[in-house]
């Protein structure tokens, strides 16, 4: 073949795709490669510059995003307005997934901090897969659950060691009859 054709008729190799790269996300990672496919139809491709907000505290909240490439911080913002640093995200991590079951309100500051591509699955369009096609619809919803479950374990673990660390909290006194 010539190789001026080769180029253009050669396919993307499966680890540059999009379809692979959400495949690599947790929420994502027991969808089968045409649910994949599927999915890289629906998703939205966002890219900032550095320093860019994503959402601020208290903006409506409308799905979650995952990193493809860069880093974000995400930011909740202190009583004197300062901004005070929850975690530094980067590529296949992803964000703000609590608001794609339910709206709500953001409740920290996502900024780029490199220049940045980010990877959003909103609410209205998996509501519109969940009608089209509930199959994939719920096999999202239960990578969301799981990984939310994960992290709640690990969240309770967590205050537990540290209230073990601290001697335990003090306890409310009982009600005496």
């Amino acid at each position: 073949m010539n190789p001026i054709w080769s180029n253009i008729f050669r396919k993307k190799p499966d680890e540059d795709s999009l379809a692979f790269f959400l495949g690599t996300v947790p929420v994502f990672a027991e969808l089968g490669k045409r649910e994949l496919v599927f999915l890289e139809s629906l998703v939205h491709i966002r890219r900032y510059a550095p320093k860019e907000v994503v959402f601020e505290e208290g903006d409506p909240g409308s799905g979650m995003y995952v990193i493809r490439s860069g880093r974000v911080g995400i930011y909740a913002r202190g009583p004197q307005g300062t901004e005070d640093e929850l975690a530094v995200l980067g590529p296949g991590d992803f964000f703000g997934e609590t608001t794609l079951t339910a709206p709500a309100t953001r409740t920290a500051i996502a900024r780029t901090l490199d220049t940045t591509e980010l990877v959003g699955l909103f609410r209205a369009d998996l509501l519109e897969t969940a009608q089209k096609h509930p199959n994939i619809a719920n096999a999202i919803l239960l990578g969301l659950t799981r990984v939310v479950s994960e992290r709640l374990q690990a969240a309770g673990q967590e205050i537990h060691r540290l209230k073990s660390q601290l001697g335990g909290l003090p306890q409310p006194a009982a009600d005496k009859p």
